[in-house]
């Protein structure tokens, strides 16, 4: 498969990700598309139940998004105007922006400089009488200690919600993520490790509040359109809350149940990519992502680097500059939310509060890495930033 297309100058744009599809995808759209039936319907269904077993959780939802699924899961916990959600700044927006539609307030705590995940210490100093939640994120498909976050939890009388976007395929001994906390929200983005195009999923032991999620997630309705078209079937519905339209289609689950049956042929390719990115760095005044225990999987969503002036000579922007001219393509992963304008003023938070995730707003880089992404990509990435650090900026 292509990486990208062909200047006439110069050789493929290599993509910093592209979602990984191929004939069992494109066949099951069309079955889809031949059924008539293309919103929630039986393979949502059936998708849900395939990621059930797949994580070992008594109950999935599926959805539009790992946004709705982290709104629907503070709302679920209670969550409301005066309760405190102890996160990551250093994450996507839709992590702190959900805790603000629910009308609580993100209470940010730092990170571990090595990892770039949410420190449990500093979040268990966070915690105060306003604390209903707390809400780890798994950065890069690194696994945030979720087994430390469910004792912390446990003890402090807390919920536990995990931001799982990057994390659709990592273990803690022996767990996968998705079976620790309360609600594991998951996102099927077109660049996730599972992609839908758009989709997530949240899955959890407590059926009662599936249940809920499942009529908050389609306007408030008690059935839902299949359930009411269906040959046979009386076309009445109830009204049992004002809910949301956070519902996933037939169309996505397709996808879903195809790229759930690849998933472990995906994630070796990954595996395999990650060594060979490990390998090369490793010559290189670059620090590539830390180790996880033995007993831990990481999920290989992102392979991020840190690019420190005073290792490299060069800066991360610089370096980021440099690569774009010879044809890779890279992003950053974050800048840290109370860098960002709209959290700075609403919360009163300014750079120097959060030293270790404004170490990672400021140096990391995400090089290119995707499932479907050959391996003499990586060689050629590793070639680049090998000639390109040698010239200095």
């Amino acid at each position: 498969m292509s990486t990208g297309p062909r200047s006439q100058t110069g050789p493929a744009f290599v993509p910093l990700a592209r979602p990984d599809m191929g004939d069992a995808e494109l066949s099951a759209l069309a079955d889809v598309l031949a059924s008539g039936w293309l919103t929630t319907g039986p393979r949502v269904k059936a998708f849900e139940a395939a990621f059930a077993q797949f994580t070992g959780a008594p109950e999935a939802i599926a959805l539009n998004s790992c946004t709705a699924g982290l709104h629907l899961s503070l709302l679920a916990c209670g969550v409301g105007p005066g309760d405190e959600v102890i996160t990551s700044p250093l994450t996507f927006c839709a992590t702190a922006n959900t805790v603000i539609h629910a009308g609580g307030t993100p209470v940010f705590v730092d990170v571990d400089r090595a990892t770039g995940n949410i420190d449990a210490t500093a979040a268990a100093a966070a915690i105060t009488d306003k604390t209903r939640v707390l809400l780890p994120v798994h950065y890069a498909g690194r696994p945030a200690d979720p087994l430390g976050f469910r004792t912390l939890a446990d003890a402090r009388g807390l919920r536990l919600v995990e931001d799982a976007a990057h994390c659709v395929d990592a273990l803690v001994e022996g767990r996968r993520i998705g079976t620790i906390a309360d609600f594991t929200a998951f996102s099927f983005y077109s660049t996730k490790n599972l992609a839908t195009g758009e989709g997530g999923m949240v899955t959890t032991a407590l059926a009662e509040d599936a249940d809920w999620m499942r009529v908050a997630a389609l306007h408030g309705l008690s059935r839902n359109a299949w359930a009411r078209y269906a040959p046979g079937a009386p076309a009445q519905y109830d009204v049992e809350m004002p809910g949301f339209k956070y519902n996933m289609m037939d169309l996505q689950a397709a996808l879903g149940l195809v790229q759930l049956s690849r998933l472990a042929e995906m994630q070796a390719h990954r595996d395999a990519l990650w060594a060979r990115y490990e390998s090369g760095i490793a010559a290189l005044p670059l620090l590539g992502p830390a180790p996880v225990p033995e007993t831990w999987t990481h999920a290989r969503h992102l392979y991020t680097v840190l690019v420190d002036p005073a290792r490299s000579g060069w800066t991360r922007d610089e370096l980021q500059r440099a690569l774009a001219r010879e044809g890779i393509g890279t992003s950053v992963h974050f800048r840290a939310l109370h860098l960002h304008t709209y959290y700075a003023q609403r919360f009163g938070l300014a750079r120097g509060m959060f030293p270790h995730a404004e170490y990672h707003s400021d140096h990391s880089l995400s090089l290119p890495f995707w499932s479907g992404m050959p391996l003499a990509d990586v060689d050629r990435v590793i070639e680049t930033l090998d000639r390109v650090l040698a010239t200095g900026p």
